[in-house]
């Protein structure tokens, strides 16, 4: 079952990659405290997405159902990262856009 869903496992490991380098850029920037929930939903974003893709893998009965919840969680975390200009918020913000839209397909395929 995984080769099915594999652009949404390889999305789902592009952005926790992603989400993961952008917490650890923001903790650098010079006004941390404006950059709270961005790095929040990063690590949220980051940690889902590890575990759909995991589900994915190993064809789990409950990958459907995280799928749902990891893209509602990647548009959360991309539409927060879009408000900041920084470049590592942007390539992140176009990861969780990403991942969400393949997230969203593998969500509602029909089973075979």
């Amino acid at each position: 079952m995984h080769e099915e869903y594999q652009d949404c496992i390889d999305a789902c490991n592009d952005c926790a990659v992603e989400c993961e380098h952008c917490a650890s850029e923001c903790l650098q920037e010079d006004n941390v405290k404006m950059l709270a929930r961005c790095i929040a939903l990063n690590h949220d974003c980051a940690r889902i997405c590890y575990t759909a893709s995991g589900l994915m893998a190993s064809g789990s009965e409950f990958a459907r159902d995280l799928c749902r919840l990891c893209a509602e969680i990647c548009r959360a975390c991309g539409a927060e990262c879009r408000k900041h200009k920084m470049e590592h918020c942007q390539l992140c913000a176009d990861a969780c856009e990403r991942c969400a839209e393949e997230c969203e397909k593998m969500a509602t395929a029909r089973v075979a």
